[in-house]
C-alpha cells in the first residue's frame, strides 16, 4: 500500500496562512447539500480534495503556531465540527471557524465560552478533547463538551443568552485519560473508558450511565505481536457513522522507535483494531466496514461513506474504503483495514486536525 502525501513548503513565521478547498456534491452526512470533502491542516496550509476549482483563504497564525508568544497568546486546544477552539491566558475558551472551508474569511466568527471553574481535585490547563453535539455553536440546542485530563467533565450550551457551564466529576479513573465524543444515537456525550471494557454516556438532563462491552471475534496474534501490542500507548476511540448508524470503537496502538526519528522520540502507529458495537453490549473485531471510511485525529473522530468522494483526501488519490485515516503531531497516515497494513510518514503537524465535510451555503 502506497501512501501520496502533498508537502507544504514553509512560510515566514507571521506570514498568513493559506486555505485550500473545493466543493463536491456528497451524501456522506447530507443527501441533498453541496459539501466539501473531508479535510486537514498539514504545516501551514489546508488540503481538500479536489484543487481543480480551489479557492484561497487565509488563516490567523497564531492558531497553526502555537509557540507564538505575544501579549495575547492563544493556544489551539481541540476542533469539532470545524470549529477550532482556543484557550488564551485569561483562562477563558473560545469556539472560532476560521479553518472551516467554507466560513467567512472577512468576518470570522469568534464565541466566548464563560470563565472556567476548576472543581476541587481537579484541573482545567490540560484539555482532553473538545466535541459539539450539533454543527454549529449558534443552533440553540448546541452543547459544548469539554474534557480535561482527570476526572472533570463540563458542558455548555453558547447559544444561550447567559450560558453557563455544567461540571461533572468522573468517579471511575479509567475515563480520567480518554476522550470524549457525541452519539446522535443515544443523544449523550459519551467517553470510552482505558482499555475500551466501559463506555460512559453523560448528558445535560440525563442520568450517566456506563455500559460494559464483551469482546468477541478477537484477533489472533502471534507472542511476538501480542508483546509489542502489550509494549504500545493505547488509546481507545468511539465513532459512529450518520450514513449506516453503525458505532465502532477503534483502539489505536503507538509507541516511540528504538532509534529516533531526526534525534526526535516521535509516535509511530503499530497495529490499529476496529470493532463493531452491537445493542446487546458486544464489540466485536472487524476488518471491514465497507464503504465506510473513518478519521482519527486530535478533533472529535467521524467516519463517512467513502464513495461520496470520489476525489479523496488528497487529489491524486480516491478516497479509500475501509481505511482509518490517522493523524496526530508527529504522523500521519492510513491503515488498511483488510489485511492490517500501515502507511505513515513521520512530520511535525501543528494543527492535527482532521475537518468534517462542510455544507456550502
Amino acid at each position: 500500500m502506497s501512501l501520496l502525501l502533498n508537502q507544504p513548503s514553509k512560510l515566514c513565521f507571521r506570514r498568513p496562512v493559506l486555505a485550500r478547498s473545493s466543493p463536491l456534491h456528497s451524501n456522506g452526512f447530507s443527501s441533498s447539500s453541496l459539501q466539501t470533502p473531508p479535510s486537514m491542516m498539514a504545516l501551514k496550509r489546508t488540503y481538500f480534495a479536489d484543487y481543480a476549482h480551489h479557492f484561497e483563504k487565509k488563516v490567523p497564525p497564531e492558531l497553526v503556531y502555537n509557540d507564538i508568544k505575544d501579549d495575547d497568546d492563544i493556544g489551539t486546544i481541540g476542533s469539532s465540527h470545524g470549529w477550532v477552539v482556543t484557550l488564551k491566558d485569561d483562562g477563558i475558551l473560545r469556539l472560532q471557524d476560521d479553518l472551516n472551508p467554507v466560513a467567512s474569511e472577512t468576518d470570522p466568527k469568534r464565541i466566548s465560552l464563560p470563565p472556567l471553574v476548576t472543581l476541587p481535585h481537579c484541573q482545567t490547563q490540560i484539555v482532553t478533547n473538545v466535541a459539539m453535539s450539533s454543527s454549529s455553536p449558534e443552533d440553540d440546542e448546541c452543547v459544548v463538551a469539554v474534557k480535561f485530563l482527570g476526572p472533570q467533565l463540563r458542558f455548555c450550551r453558547p447559544a444561550l443568552k447567559n450560558p453557563e457551564w455544567t461540571n461533572i466529576r468522573i468517579q471511575n479513573p479509567c475515563f480520567f485519560s480518554s476522550r470524549v465524543m457525541f452519539s446522535e444515537t443515544h443523544d449523550m456525550f459519551r467517553i470510552p473508558g482505558s482499555g475500551g471494557h466501559l463506555i460512559g454516556s453523560w448528558g445535560l438532563h440525563t442520568p450517566p450511565k456506563i455500559d460494559k462491552l464483551r469482546f468477541q471475534n478477537l484477533p489472533k496474534l502471534t507472542k511476538t505481536k501480542r508483546k509489542l501490542l502489550h509494549s504500545c500507548f493505547t488509546s481507545e476511540h468511539l465513532v459512529e457513522s450518520r450514513s449506516t448508524g453503525e458505532t465502532f470503537l477503534v483502539k489505536w496502538y503507538r509507541r516511540t522507535p528504538a532509534k529516533p526519528i531526526k534525534g526526535m522520540a516521535t509516535m509511530i502507529t503499530k497495529a490499529l483494531h476496529v470493532f463493531k458495537l452491537d445493542k446487546k453490549g458486544n464489540a466485536v473485531y472487524t476488518q471491514d466496514i465497507g464503504d465506510l471510511c473513518i478519521f482519527l485525529s486530535k478533533s472529535e473522530p467521524f467516519c463517512v461513506p467513502a464513495s461520496s468522494f470520489p476525489q479523496g483526501l488528497h487529489s491524486l488519490q480516491a478516497m479509500r474504503s475501509n481505511h482509518v485515516y490517522i493523524l496526530d503531531v508527529d504522523e500521519f497516515g492510513l491503515v488498511e483495514l483488510v489485511d492490517s497494513s500501515i502507511a505513515s510518514v513521520n512530520c511535525t503537524l501543528k494543527v492535527p486536525f482532521y475537518i468534517p465535510p462542510q455544507n456550502i451555503n
